[in-house]
């Protein structure tokens, strides 16, 4: 039998795994879907990764490939090509999901227009760009303007593809100014906020964009960046009670699940941090899955940490409590555990789309905002 399956061998997954082994669990199998380990930074050309996990900086696919080497070196059994359907059909003594994290693609912003070639996330347009070195075409606008936004701009540059403009309907851009500089501004590409995409144009392939505002913008490739929402159809299968508004499995401050011997980690829960605090997820859930497999006691309840606008939703993660907020405000943010506080921040700006992070707290009940 074996004693931890993980779903998923992505850098949580992958994390997890090593660590357990590392602590003396005995059979440790990864499930991976794709046909290699190693997750999104496979296909992530830029530097960034291993930051706070390896402690030092890395391409996404040395990364990936430095991960998948030290899983094997400790003994963990990653099996590819395998997509788990049914979690409870797995012959285990504790399950582990690390399915990770992907963006909406057109179909599910309900983009209206043709449908031609050249319409992409930023996902598969780093695959064409990192795993099979294509070119994905000569003009292209990137609807989004935060992190991964402007990576896609540098990815699309390094193809040769010019980027004639950023569209986002926020009224703002939602990364740092220095990475704006670096890319979007280094490649003098336009932001176009407080627009959104109303239509594709084009029959075989895209011709162009038109935007709410009646702007038409010559182009043959379409970029949808961010928008991310959890690979969370195993566990809705597997019946887990999920958080509506991030599409993620609901966990307490140690990865339980509702369901006895099931956790979740990594951008399954908070979609969508980096790699390396989904590898830290991994590193630290291995205390926990290995209590249950000792001990075997499950928490009577698990309930998801209560917010209130404009806080979308709060999770779990190896460095805090993580949070993210649906629009541009400035005010507090307090923790509390009923009538106790347990944290409040200094009054800041807050910028939607970006991961913010309190300490971990003991039993963070609700999160509440004070503008």
């Amino acid at each position: 039998m074996i004693d931890v399956a993980i779903v998923g061998a992505g850098p949580a997954g992958l994390s997890a795994a090593i660590e357990l082994r590392r602590r003396g669990v005995g059979r440790v199998v990864v499930f991976e879907r794709e046909l290699f380990a190693g997750g999104i930074p496979r296909h992530s050309a830029h530097l960034g990764y291993g930051a706070r996990d390896m402690h030092r900086i890395t391409t996404g696919p040395r990364y990936a490939a430095l991960l998948t080497r030290r899983a094997e070196k400790a003994g963990v059994e990653i099996e590819v090509g395998r997509s788990v359907t049914d979690f409870a059909q797995l012959s285990a003594r504790a399950v582990l999901l690390a399915t990770g994290v992907r963006e909406r693609p057109r179909s599910a912003r309900l983009v209206p227009g043709d449908r031609p070639a050249g319409v992409l996330t930023t996902g598969s347009l780093q695959q064409f760009a990192t795993l099979h070195h294509q070119r994905v075409g000569n003009r292209a606008v990137v609807v989004g303007a935060e992190h991964v936004s402007f990576s896609a701009v540098l990815t699309l540059a390094h193809t040769g593809c010019r980027v004639a403009a950023m569209v986002t309907a926020l009224p703002h851009h939602q990364t740092y100014p220095l990475l704006r500089l670096a890319t979007a501004g280094r490649h003098r590409v336009p932001i176009h906020t407080g627009v959104d995409i109303a239509e594709i144009v084009g029959r075989t392939r895209v011709e162009a964009v038109v935007l709410t505002d009646g702007r038409r913008i010559a182009c043959d490739t379409v970029v949808f960046t961010g928008d991310w929402i959890p690979d969370h159809e195993l566990a809705r299968a597997g019946g887990l009670p999920m958080l509506l508004v991030a599409k993620a499995p609901i966990v307490d401050a140690s990865w339980h699940t509702q369901q006895q011997g099931v956790f979740a980690i990594g951008n399954l829960i908070h979609p969508a941090e980096t790699a390396d605090v989904c590898a830290l997820d991994g590193r630290a859930v291995a205390e926990h899955v290995i209590d249950w497999l000792t001990v075997g006691s499950w928490p009577a309840a698990v309930a998801a940490v209560e917010v209130a606008a404009p806080i979308q939703w709060a999770a779990t993660s190896a460095i805090g409590v993580t949070f993210r907020v649906d629009e541009f405000v400035t005010g507090s943010v307090a923790a509390s555990n009923g009538s106790e506080l347990l944290h409040q921040t200094k009054r800041k700006k807050w910028i939607p789309n970006r991961a913010y992070h309190l300490p971990r707290l003991r039993d963070c009940r609700q999160l509440t905002f004070k503008r």
